[in-house]
């Protein structure tokens, strides 16, 4: 990645942070050494440069013009960041991520397909002595789902939880959040979100087009006016825009991996949002 990527990526968080209005320090009593503006624009370029914090800080150290750009005068500690990372609100994550997709995504606008899945992500850091009792690396498991627009591959709402769930219980959810800013035409999901209750909720609360393929048990369907449609009329030109979904997955983790640094599951999450949201930003 160029100097002049770097100087782009920081510009646009820089303008995205503000538009989100975020306030500048936490506290009237704050030190105001930096702000929250800074700080936040530092651990967005931390993890599009895959370091750790101790390491990111050195390395920040040698980039004089962004450190200009961002307005520091001097290169906050790691600790700094490692504290400000643990104190930032986890709504202020969804607020970013909205202003992100308002600048591709105008008031009005509808969404063709959206498409929704889940996938995993795992802590890199495990205890070295119970590791070694075990005979083998022991790792926390973060189940993500996500709503992305199958045109655009941008994220458009997420969904997390510490054990494994059954898919369907977070499509309202991501559902909701995709109505909340912008307006899908058509869902399509995998055979895991397969439920009449979803196909309902799309069809006569959202008021779109849903297309999530039939379970069958022992060759039978046993229930649901729409998935006996399904079974009937199924649009597989339509569903295979939901191989976006996973399309975006790979992106993601071809880039910043499939492992996350941070040890507690709140920072985790932290984490892949913000990965989240450099994708949608350098799309």
């Amino acid at each position: 990645m160029s100097e002049n990527r770097y100087i782009n990526l920081v510009k646009t968080s820089l303008e995205v942070i503000r538009n989100s209005r975020i306030p500048l320090h936490s506290s009237k009593y704050s030190k105001k050494k930096y702000n929250q503006h800074q700080l936040f624009i530092l651990l967005i370029l931390k993890e599009e440069i895959g370091k750790d914090y101790r390491d990111f800080s050195e390395f920040v150290h040698v980039l004089t013009p962004l450190k200009r750009i961002i307005g520091l005068k001097e290169v906050p500690h790691f600790t700094t960041l490692q504290k400000f990372m643990k104190r930032i609100p986890s709504h202020t994550f969804r607020t970013i991520l909205n202003n992100v997709i308002r600048m591709s995504h105008k008031k009005g606008d509808k969404i063709k397909i959206t498409s929704i899945d889940a996938t995993g992500f795992t802590s890199s850091y495990a205890s070295h002595y119970y590791s070694k009792r075990i005979n083998k690396t022991r790792k926390s498991f973060i189940k993500a789902s996500i709503a992305v627009d199958s045109n655009s591959l941008m994220i458009m709402g997420w969904k997390f939880s510490k054990f494994p769930v059954h898919d369907s219980r977070h499509a309202k959810s991501l559902i909701n959040q995709v109505q909340k800013i912008t307006k899908s035409e058509c869902y399509t999901m995998d055979k895991g979100y397969d439920s009449e209750n979803i196909h309902e909720y799309i069809r006569n609360t959202i008021g779109a087009e849903s297309v999530i393929p039939v379970r069958k048990w022992g060759g039978n369907i046993y229930s649901g006016k729409y998935r006996m449609e399904m079974f009937r009329d199924f649009d597989q030109k339509k569903y295979g825009q939901r191989n976006m979904v996973e399309t975006v997955f790979s992106m993601i983790k071809r880039k910043y991996g499939d492992t996350v640094r941070s040890r507690k599951y709140v920072n985790q999450v932290k984490e892949i949002k913000i990965r989240m949201i450099l994708h949608n930003m350098t799309l």
